[in-house]
């Protein structure tokens, strides 16, 4: 009897263990969400210009994986994706002058790719929720 309470006493830890260990946080997951379907967006309407690898097209078209530039313009990359750009811009002592056109993109689908790319090529800037867009969208110039 008291093998048999020891036995269960044993696989019911086990099981806890085993739950606590494998759940992932809702702040786990939503990154995970936010990242898989900012690569797919990615991949079909920014890589032709930015490149698989983000590094961009030379003296064309400035690469991504300059987290400095990244962060310093956070609040305006919502717009920038929305709207387009254009004009000069210096990235990493770089100046650019092409046109970036305007991509339609939905709020949440330009909180998962700026998620992406936030996380990518080198860079680790965290999740960008869609509230967080929403807002800096209300705010273009």
């Amino acid at each position: 009897m008291r093998y048999i309470r020891t036995i269960a006493a044993v696989s019911t830890l086990a099981i806890i263990t085993l739950l606590i260990v494998s759940c992932e946080s809702n702040t786990s997951l939503e990154f995970k969400r936010y990242y898989s379907e900012g690569a797919e967006i990615y991949q079909t309407r920014c890589q032709n210009c930015h490149g698989n690898d983000g590094a961009g097209l030379s003296a064309l078209i400035p690469a991504l994986n300059d987290s400095t530039f990244l962060k310093k313009n956070k609040n305006s990359l919502a717009c920038t994706i929305r709207y387009g750009l254009k004009g000069v811009i210096n990235i990493n002592g770089k100046t650019f002058d092409e046109n970036m056109p305007a991509a339609e993109l939905a709020p949440m689908e330009i909180a998962q790719v700026i998620t992406y790319m936030n996380n990518s090529f080198g860079n680790q800037l965290g999740i960008v929720t869609m509230d967080e867009v929403e807002a800096d969208l209300k705010n273009c110039k």
